[in-house]
């Protein structure tokens, strides 16, 4: 395995993260803990969850992501051998309705952290993320932005950093970072911080992958300049940088066949740049997704790549890409796919 460190802390993590958010809905407790055993076997000191998980996001099931990882803690004891990353849902909405429909506002930080500290069954998480922003902004698959000039959110920056602080400063969160962010938002959230003398966010964790390297236009220049590390989610497209939609070899519990709604990988153009990006791997002696995943884990702005699974073939074959490095000719090929067909995913 590769080290990093998280920035501006000293916490030594894993290049390649374990994604998470299918354990409780796709995968059972004892599939899942057999995926953390393989894991922390293979060197990956760096879990990824969140209070919404599993996804799709439900009543029956919110929260069965954690407390799976809680049970695994318990069982195995190895609490101090693992950076757990949480996160908080943002902006209310239906799909987060049965969490709560608060946002950010008033406790909910402090009940969100309280919660997941239960489920999780430790005093701390190393890394707690705002899920996505509470303003309306163009995330989840909207490629452009649209200003509404009616949305009722205030600006509330400084306020949740302090809230966040009151949770450092007692113990319960030790770093803090974002998710599914825009330039704007990233930047005055470090604004806010360096104006208040209030918590930095460390990292961002966006979608990021072949299909889609949106995160390369003004968030990359964040990212190097201000040193927040992103945190790359997505980098198999929903499985379909495996090439088994298009071979046909996909199992029937596989993402795309149980939950077609989430298509923004599924388009034509995404089709067709992943048959190009498979016929590169395939000409350079590759797994597509042990190429797509080491395309991710080597860009300089990549903290950690968080992977998933719901097999555990599946999961040997990803955290094997650490091993992959992509020579500068089979990088001149991905780049010139892309040229020819930027960021297909919306």
């Amino acid at each position: 395995m590769i080290y990093t460190t998280l920035p501006h802390t000293d916490i030594k993590v894993s290049k390649i993260c374990l994604g998470t958010m299918t354990w409780g809905n796709q995968n059972t407790q004892e599939e899942g803990f057999a995926q953390m055993d393989i894991a922390l076997d293979k060197g990956i000191n760096f879990f990824d969850t969140a209070e919404m998980y599993p996804v799709p996001a439900s009543p029956e099931t919110q929260g069965s992501t954690s407390t799976i990882i809680g049970n695994w803690l318990k069982e195995r004891g190895n609490r101090d051998k693992v950076i757990i990353a949480s996160k908080i849902v943002g902006r209310p909405s239906d799909y987060t309705a049965h969490i709560r429909t608060t946002g950010l506002q008033g406790d909910s930080i402090d009940e969100a952290v309280n919660n997941e500290l239960k489920r999780l069954q430790t005093d701390y998480i190393d890394l707690y993320q705002i899920h996505w922003p509470e303003r309306e902004t163009n995330t989840f698959g909207t490629r452009d932005y649209k200003h509404n000039p009616n949305d009722a959110w205030e600006d509330n920056f400084k306020e949740v950093l302090h809230k966040l602080d009151l949770q450092i400063k007692a113990g319960k969160i030790r770093n803090i970072g974002l998710s599914n962010e825009k330039a704007w938002g990233t930047m005055r959230f470090l604004e806010e911080s360096k104006k208040n003398s209030l918590p930095r966010m460390k990292t961002i964790q966006n979608a990021y992958s072949l299909l889609n390297r949106t995160f390369e236009g003004d968030l990359a220049e964040i990212s190097m300049r201000e040193n927040i590390g992103l945190l790359a989610y997505s980098p198999m497209a929903f499985g379909v940088l495996s090439g088994k939609y298009i071979k046909g070899t996909a199992a029937d519990n596989a993402r795309l066949k149980l939950f077609p709604r989430f298509s923004r990988y599924s388009s034509e153009q995404c089709t067709e740049a992943t048959k190009r990006y498979l016929e590169i791997a395939e000409d350079n002696n590759m797994t597509l997704a042990q190429m797509s995943l080491a395309f991710v884990t080597q860009q300089p702005f990549v903290t950690s790549n968080i992977i998933g699974a719901t097999s555990l073939e599946q999961l040997e074959e990803n955290i094997g890409s650490i091993h992959v490095n992509l020579n500068d000719d089979l990088l001149k090929a991905i780049n010139d796919v892309h040229t020819a067909m930027p960021n297909p995913a919306t």
